[in-house]
């Protein structure tokens, strides 16, 4: 049960954002008696800040039933918040370090509607390769951000999610059945980072790495897309240690700047 909102913490807004955090946190659907007796609100109250949370698009009722998940403006909201945390001169250094190193383009992508959307990227000052830009979008289960996503995911949703996305066949050796995907999604899984092998477009291969938070959960990935021609698919696997080394730089900087802007609120 979740701690009941101290008297100074106790307006409407605290509750609505108590709400939303509560809800963001939990990996099932919730009910409107749930979420009150859990935040220690009169059950009127929480039917009241619920719907206007629902009307606003930041909780929604899971499909067929009466029970509440994140909405779709929240995690639009969140998708944009990650991308402006990403585009600092801190991480962007990170970023740039690793593109460097390995000599590719590097991305860092979310998921966002069931489609990866790319964030941040920095060219290599030594190569041309294949581009993500910040903007670019592309399907789940054909890249390798997306594989970690659906990787990651508790087992019936990763098993709902494979069976219920449009799998495209882009190119000759795009995963395009289900339990096939969910084989692989569980090696993913098992291993912590992802390949694919001209999936997407032909003849570029890619991987990528998860880039979590301190608690352990996914906030995007690190990736890097290159022409076959010049990098093999058995050539990525140089790239992953690389790769995590800078996803934990990444992570940590995340760290670093919320306490910085914590101690900074604290010194006003």
């Amino acid at each position: 049960m979740a701690d009941q909102l101290p008297r100074s913490q106790d307006g409407p807004l605290d509750r609505a954002l108590a709400i939303l955090t509560f809800v963001a946190e939990q990996k099932k659907a919730l009910s409107a008696a749930e979420i009150a007796t859990a935040l220690a609100l009169p059950l009127p109250t929480a039917h009241r800040l619920i719907g206007n949370l629902e009307g606003r698009g930041l909780v929604q009722k899971a499909l067929g039933t009466k029970r509440y998940v994140v909405g779709s403006a929240l995690v639009t909201l969140s998708a944009k918040t990650i991308g402006a945390a990403f585009r600092t001169v801190r991480r962007n250094a990170v970023l740039s370090a690793v593109a460097d190193r390995i000599g590719e383009q590097c991305e860092i992508g979310i998921v966002r509607d069931n489609v990866v959307a790319y964030v941040d990227s920095v060219q290599s000052k030594q190569q041309q390769g294949l581009q993500f830009n910040p903007g670019a979008a592309a399907p789940l289960h054909c890249t390798s951000t997306g594989k970690i996503y659906m990787s990651r995911l508790p087992a019936k949703v990763r098993h709902r999610l494979a069976h219920s996305l449009p799998l495209v066949r882009h190119t000759p050796t795009t995963i395009a059945d289900p339990e096939t995907l969910l084989v692989q999604l569980d090696i993913i899984r098992r291993r912590g980072w992802a390949k694919t092998n001209e999936e997407y477009v032909l003849g570029v291969v890619g991987c990528a790495v998860p880039i979590v938070s301190p608690d352990g959960d996914l906030i995007a990935c690190l990736g890097v897309s290159v022409p076959s021609a010049r990098v093999g698919f058995a050539g990525l696997d140089a790239f992953i240690g690389p790769l995590q080394e800078a996803a934990k730089l990444l992570s940590d900087t995340i760290l670093q700047d919320a306490e910085e802007s914590s101690n900074s609120q604290f010194s006003e």
